[in-house]
Order: C-alpha cells, then structure tokens, then sequence
C-alpha cells in the first residue's frame, strides 16, 4: 500500500469510527430506565457549550439523569477504552508482538492488585489520587517482571510472554483473594467490583484524572510512534539508526503502566480490549504507529462505549459487568490470533 493510499484509507477509518463513537455516545446517554430521545441529548450538549437550542430538555430530572449519571459513565467508558488501546499499541510495538496485551499479560491484574491493597489497608497518603498511584505501582511492577522474563538473548519469546502472563495473572487472582480474606465486608465489595470491572457510579471527579492521565500518556505515544516504527526493524537496524532500544522499552513499560493503572483504578479490570483493537487497527490502515495509535484510543473508545451500553441494556433492570463482555469477545479472537500467528510466522518462534 503506498503512503497517499495508506493516508486515504486511515482518513476514511477515522471518518468512519468517529462517527460511530458520535453515535455510541448518542445512544448510550439516551437509553436506560429513564429513556431520553436523541435529540434531548444533543441539545443537553450543545447548551452545555454554550449554544441554546430548542432540543434541549426542559425537565430538571432528564437533565440531572444526563450530567449526573449518564454522561460521567459515557465519558468514562471512551477514555478507559481509548488508554486500553493505545496501551495495548504500545505493548505490541515493544514487544514486537501482536499476541501482546495489558491484560494477557498480567499488567491489568496487577494494577488492581495495587488498587486493591490500597482499598484493604486504607491507603490515603495522596488523597483521592491513592487508589490511581497504587493501580500504577502494581502495573509496573507486573510489566517489568513480564519484560524480564521473556526477554532473552536480545529477543522477546512469544511463548515466553504468554506464560509469564498467566503466572501474573495466577499470582494476582491469589493476592486478590487474600485481600478479601483479610478485609472487610466493604473491601471485599469493591474487589469483586475490581475483578468483574464495570463503570457503573462513574463521577466526573474521576473522568477529569483519567482525561488527565490518558491526554498526557497518549501524547507521550504519538511523540514516540517514529522510534516504534524504526524498532519494527529490529534492535540492531533502530539502534544504528540512534534509537537507544532499551531506554525506549523502559519507557514505554513505565507508560503503558501509567495508562493501563489509571484505568483499572476507577473501573476494574477490562481485559482484550487492548489486544482486539489495535490488531484490528492495523489490518485496517498498517503498522505505521502514529495513525495506529491515534486510530486505537478513538475505536478503543468506540468499543467500550458500545459494550457498556450492551451492559446496561442486555438485561433488564440489571448491570451487566462490562469485563464480562469484553472476555466474550476477546476470548475468541485472542484464539484466533494464536492460531493465525502460528499459521503465519510457522511457531512460536
């Protein structure tokens, strides 16, 4: 595909994903026990901009509904999907691995491990920002160990990294567990609620610190896409080239931490959205990794947004826990993946 075809075709997926999102939003703040047609929310939008308009509702309970509950938890289903995504991107390009995710791979796990430590003992020492520090801490931790491992002879082992990743996971459902034995009733709620993920009680309060986070940490990803394509090329050619590889790695460990613990800290843990989207992304427009970082946070959040109305609505009267969602769809793909990339690369090799 050559570069004017390849502009086109990113353009036109991003044409046609943002329109989905507009649309996702659109319904997902409409539809609930308290049905709000669509244009009541856009006109709610457009005054909150500063633009009257006649659409906008007259009722204070459908206004109330729409900037208390509905538009928090839609905005936090885009930016949770979106920094899973770019996350996920960023995972793939320094591993050199398609099979590379933060939840395949143990960092989700083990940032709720850190937010939930900080539930069970109490943790206050920064405020409202405790439980987000903790997430982060316990996502590096868990990233770092998985790089150690299956990282060897100046290569990552694609079997390697799979394991690494399910003792992670193993290791964090235990210390999950132990947390719940030794906390309180309280405490063992909010773990289960880490566990199943959900973004239900969604507050703006939280959405303004993932949006923080999230704009800085996908910044930091598109300020380093060109070194992620040089890495494509192999340590020793990015390296010639003036990439310092290892330096680029620990960074980009210590981001993905960043992006995927701010995440799992007010929502729980949401695995394979990482893994499908960018995958995705790049069968779609190709590895360049400005386009496919930039085009993974928008269908991250088209995703999320998606499943969390699914989640609001499949069952009646009841709040489907979105991770649940997500791991049905994952599931199968990840599947997938294993077995064309087997079929493609001729092993794990």
């Amino acid at each position: 595909m050559s570069g004017r075809a390849a502009g086109r075709r990113a353009v036109l997926v991003g044409s046609v994903t943002a329109a989905l999102l507009a649309v996702g939003v659109v319904l997902s703040a409409g539809l609930g026990q308290l049905p709000v047609g669509p244009a009541e929310v856009v006109g709610s939008l457009l005054r909150a901009i500063g633009m009257p308009s006649s659409w906008a509702p007259t009722e204070p309970l459908i206004e109330q509904t729409l900037w208390q509950i509905r538009f928090p938890r839609v905005a936090m289903s885009l930016l949770v999907g979106a920094l899973l995504a770019v996350a996920g991107a960023v995972m793939q390009a320094i591993f050199a691995n398609p099979l590379a995710e933060p939840g395949v791979v143990g960092v989700s796990s083990g940032a709720a491990v850190g937010a939930a430590a900080a539930i069970t003992l109490g943790v206050s020492f920064l405020g409202p920002w405790s439980i987000a520090v903790c997430a982060f801490a316990g996502g590096l931790v868990a990233t770092l160990v998985v790089y150690a491992a299956a990282r060897a002879h100046g290569r990552t082992e694609s079997i390697t990294l799979i394991l690494t990743g399910i003792a992670v996971n193993a290791f964090a459902g235990a210390a999950l567990a132990l947390l719940m034995f030794v906390g309180d009733t309280a405490s063992r709620e909010q773990i289960v609620f880490w566990q199943l993920g959900s973004m239900n009680g969604s507050r703006w309060s939280e959405v303004a610190i993932v949006a923080l986070v999230g704009a800085l940490g996908t910044a930091a990803s598109l300020g380093l896409a060109r070194r992620f394509d040089l890495l494509a090329l192999g340590d020793r050619t990015a390296a010639h080239l003036g990439v310092r590889v290892e330096a680029l790695r620990v960074g980009s460990i210590v981001l993905v931490a960043l992006l995927t613990g701010v995440a799992v800290a007010f929502v729980g843990i949401i695995a394979f959205v990482g893994l499908v989207v960018p995958h995705i992304i790049r069968m779609l427009v190709g590895p360049a990794h400005r386009g496919l970082i930039a085009l993974s946070a928008l269908g991250g959040g088209v995703v999320l947004v998606y499943a969390d109305l699914l989640a609001r609505t499949i069952v009646v009267s009841a709040d489907l826990p979105i991770g649940i969602l997500t791991s049905l769809v994952g599931g199968p793909f990840f599947f997938w993946l294993i077995r064309r990339t087997r079929r493609t690369a001729g092993g794990w090799s």
